[in-house]
């Protein structure tokens, strides 16, 4: 892996984090096609630079996150299914991510799903986070657990979760948003923790610049993605994403069945 590789990656961060998209499904595909899929610093990399994208939610969501001792107490609760599944089944997780097809079925389905989703729940009557319920904060956070297959996307399983509760689509993104704070904050330091047992020696000093980087890009990206997507989620809905989502799982599936090695 290089600077380069790590610019990629780090775009590739911003720009999906926070979209219904999968930004998983997305850097394991890239890492696999630039041929560094392999390595264990890029798996490093891959979750580490998620915290120059959570950054992005704090600084532009600054005031919300200093109301109320609530807003917190939601968050924690939000969280804690997808603390008890990573810890219950990690080493399964990780052999999903080995699967070019786990990834290419699960970007296909959530895509389908997000064809029909804003037909599905037309009605909100939550508006805001303040109105969330801790009983909604843990079904949402029951919906992120989706997102340990890889492809799925925790910003589509949470803002459908959302959904789901009669949050606004508003409501629904900026929800997940928050929760990602904390869920993915928490991930990355098991990572860094699990990484630190196995090596003596933590990082090179090209590895710390590439973090520095990946985590500088990956914030600037995401906050211009997270404004884009409120924007455009506001006026044209999911039904963009879904097809996307679709085009991508068939060309991975296309891809695998005419013989290219992904090198997972």
């Amino acid at each position: 892996m290089n600077i380069f590789h790590a610019i990629i990656l780090a775009i590739i961060e911003g720009l999906t984090e926070f979209l219904p998209v999968s930004s998983t499904g997305h850097m394991v595909i890239a890492s696999a096609l630039m041929g560094i899929g392999k390595e264990e610093f890029v798996k490093l990399f891959e979750v580490v630079i998620q915290l120059g994208a959570i950054l992005s939610v704090v600084i532009l969501y600054f005031k919300r996150f200093f109301q109320t001792v609530g807003f917190y107490f939601k968050l924690v609760v939000g969280v804690l299914p997808a603390v008890v599944v990573g810890v219950l089944f990690k080493k399964k997780i990780d052999m999903l991510l080995e699967n070019p097809l786990v990834v290419a079925f699960s970007l296909l389905i959530g895509g389908v799903i997000l064809l029909f989703v804003d037909d599905w729940f037309k009605k909100s009557s939550v508006k805001e986070e303040k109105e969330i319920s801790y009983l909604t904060a843990l079904k949402v956070g029951i919906f992120q657990c989706l997102a340990v297959v890889p492809g799925v996307s925790r910003s589509a399983a949470t803002i459908v979760g959302g959904m789901s509760q009669k949050l606004s689509r508003t409501a629904a993104a900026e929800f997940s948003f928050f929760l990602a704070v904390p869920t993915m904050f928490g991930a990355t330091l098991k990572e860094l923790y699990d990484f630190h047992k196995t090596h003596e020696q933590m990082f090179t000093g090209d590895e710390v610049k590439m973090l520095i980087i990946g985590n500088v890009i990956a914030f600037v990206v995401a906050m211009l993605a997270i404004r884009t997507f409120i924007t455009f989620l506001e006026k044209k809905g999911f039904r963009l994403f879904g097809i996307y989502r679709i085009v991508v799982g068939l060309l991975i599936i296309g891809l695998y069945y005419a013989g290219y090695s992904f090198n997972f």
